[in-house]
């Protein structure tokens, strides 16, 4: 059976280059390896991306989807702002700072860029049921996208999520399902559902469709080039769950350079984690190559993935760019939110709140250069983690309706 996968030609191997035809696989018969998707790109101008819709599928040239792909019933994602961020930035020490605002998606979060091309994946392979392993953010991205596209939905998340995500995951239809373990014991029984004549038919977007799926991510390098002048930015500080939207903002930046489409130039990639769930920070600082597993304690939970599977990527990553990986506190985190909130009237999820409070402690460590420009990720809603924040987010007073009580506490 021939597939519709546009410039994409292949799926290989990370670790050993074996090539495979285009199917739902994730991993290398060879040597187990992590499969990618590999492409013949054709010529790829500017003016073309610019001509496009605003979402991600002005980029549908670099993406493994079918060239009409617009026109069919999806989400539409992408496109989001990049805000000149001259707030933070004076409160930090920082000559030029811009934040990518992914809260901008229809489902308020990154993680429908990647469902996006998960769904056009689940079309290509005949899946009647689009199903995913999620710490919030996913679920509720694959439920909207399951009902917008007609599939039905199955999403399986850890039972103790943050009600707000649990809510959002629901509305959209299918079924949730709550799991009482981590991610990774969730991401684990995904792993055997596929094997299981119940999964036969299933899209699982982050396990059989993974490939695809990840390629998403690549539209956040895409459009924070475009959206600086087709340039790439001096520094970038991302936020590392399993790790996959760095390596594959890194493999956007890269593409972009190859096809000419920017200015070839060093840029430094710099990783944030929750200090509750830092393998891979923890791994970088002691110069390890492996990244030890951890069983995640952060307010954090959709970066809480203790065995993050693209780990040893970023690492390499990190330092063959120059850059980082570092962790902050979970009140680092609620300081990070208010600050973002305060100087430039984005609330951001805990995400967000990892990002500028690592960027932050770049900053006071000497780790980042604060006469570059740099770009700070947040990738998700505030409204989405309220509970981190409830206790510090208050009225600044209770007052009798009268003035003479105003005039007291004003």
């Amino acid at each position: 059976m021939s597939f519709d996968f546009g410039p994409a030609v292949a799926l290989s191997c990370r670790e050993c280059g074996a090539r495979y035809d285009l199917g739902p696989s994730f991993a290398c018969l060879e040597c187990f390896g992590p499969l990618e998707v590999a492409y013949d790109f054709g010529t790829v101008t500017r003016a073309q991306i610019e001509s496009g819709p605003a979402s991600v599928w002005r980029y549908r040239a670099l993406l493994p989807v079918p060239a009409d792909v617009a026109s069919k019933r999806n989400m539409n994602p992408g496109w989001t702002k990049l805000v000149r961020a001259d707030g933070l930035a004076k409160a930090l020490g920082l000559k030029s700072l811009h934040v990518k605002d992914d809260s901008g998606n229809p489902t308020h979060s990154f993680k429908d860029r990647v469902v996006a091309m998960a769904v056009e994946a689940a079309r290509n392979f005949g899946f009647h049921t689009l199903s995913c392993s999620s710490t919030g953010n996913l679920a509720g991205a694959v439920t909207a996208a399951a009902a917008r596209a007609g599939f039905d939905a199955c999403v399986f998340i850890p039972a103790d999520l943050e009600h707000a995500k649990i809510a959002m995951a629901r509305v959209f239809g299918g079924r949730l399902i709550g799991i009482d373990g981590t991610y990774d014991e969730v991401n684990r029984f995904c792993s055997e559902l596929i094997g299981d004549p119940l999964g036969e038919k299933w899209g699982f977007v982050n396990v059989n469709l993974r490939p695809y799926y990840a390629e998403g991510s690549k539209t956040l390098a895409y459009e924070i080039a475009e959206q600086l002048g087709w340039r790439l930015p001096d520094q970038i500080v991302i936020p590392i769950a399993s790790g996959s939207q760095l390596t594959k903002i890194d493999k956007g930046f890269r593409e972009l350079v190859a096809l000419g489409l920017v200015e070839d130039k060093p840029y430094r990639v710099f990783g944030a984690q929750a200090t509750g769930c830092s393998p891979v920070a923890a791994a970088f600082k002691a110069g390890h190559d492996v990244v030890q597993p951890v069983k995640p304690d952060t307010i954090a939970k959709s970066l809480a993935i203790g065995n993050p599977a693209d780990g040893p990527y970023v690492l390499d990553i990190a330092r063959r760019t120059g850059g980082a990986v570092e962790d902050v506190s979970d009140a680092e985190v609620v300081e990070a939110i208010k600050l973002l909130a305060e100087t430039e009237g984005i609330f951001a999820e805990t995400a967000g709140g990892v990002t500028v409070g690592v960027l932050r402690k770049l900053v006071e460590t000497g780790k980042l250069d604060p006469s570059l420009e740099t770009v700070v990720l947040n990738t998700g809603d505030g409204l989405k983690t309220l509970d981190a924040v409830s206790s510090v987010a208050r009225p600044t007073a209770v007052i009798k309706p009268s003035l003479d009580a105003f005039r007291k506490v004003n």
